[in-house]
């Protein structure tokens, strides 16, 4: 109401400037990555897709999963539709871990089970239900945002957590200071300006710093 210009950070606000990911983008990524290990080591058979999801986020952030479930299905469209579920595991893991935990005892017998998380954090309480239920196996996990825990997951052998996408927060500073001088100055911005993100993959993971 007093006019003072507002930029939504990752996640967008009414009349606001959005700066982040592209949620979509970085779910449909997160999807092929786990498509493609399924082709690899399940001979592209799946009988699960989980998806953990953040519902209090709003639907911008909820396409990351809407974009997992699409790029799993353009790589593998023989997975029925009611393979696919949803799940507010809220971004957290202990919350997570007890919605994996409940499903796969639920589902003793099946053994290739995908797992979309919207957060590192939420795919590391899958991880560790799998863990716990010695399903590590039956199981494979993308995260978002590389956070450190996820990488050096990633960089243990056999895990099942085979990545995560990048969202180079660390970058975020000098554009967003370009992004609000450019709105102070009057000049007319996009509505939404999004970052580049990168996908990291277990053997990205292992490779040493440059």
């Amino acid at each position: 109401g007093a006019g003072i210009p507002l930029i939504a950070v990752d996640i967008p606000h009414p009349h606001a400037t959005y700066f982040g990911v592209d949620n979509y983008r970085v779910g449909v990524e997160a999807g092929e990555l786990l498509a493609g290990y399924a082709r690899e080591h399940w001979e592209g058979a799946v009988d699960w897709v989980l998806g953990l999801d953040i519902e209090d986020a709003g639907p911008l952030v909820q396409s990351r999963i809407t974009g997992a479930f699409q790029g799993i299905k353009a790589l593998l469209p023989e997975i029925p539709v009611e393979a696919y579920v949803r799940m507010d595991g809220r971004g957290m893991r202990d919350k997570s871990a007890r919605l994996i935990a409940d499903f796969l005892n639920r589902h003793p017998r099946d053994r290739r089970v995908l797992i979309a998380a919207a957060t590192d954090t939420s795919g590391l309480g899958a991880l560790e239900a799998a863990r716990e239920l010695k399903r590590e196996k039956h199981v494979a996990i993308v995260g978002q945002d590389c956070i450190p825990e996820a990488m050096e997951e990633m960089r243990r052998p056999a895990s099942p957590w085979i990545g995560s996408i990048s969202h180079e927060a660390s970058n975020y500073g000098p554009m967003l200071i370009h992004l609000g001088l450019s709105i102070l100055r009057g000049q007319t911005v996009p509505p939404y300006n999004y970052v580049e993100h990168k996908v990291v993959t277990a053997a990205a993971a292992a490779e040493p710093a440059p």
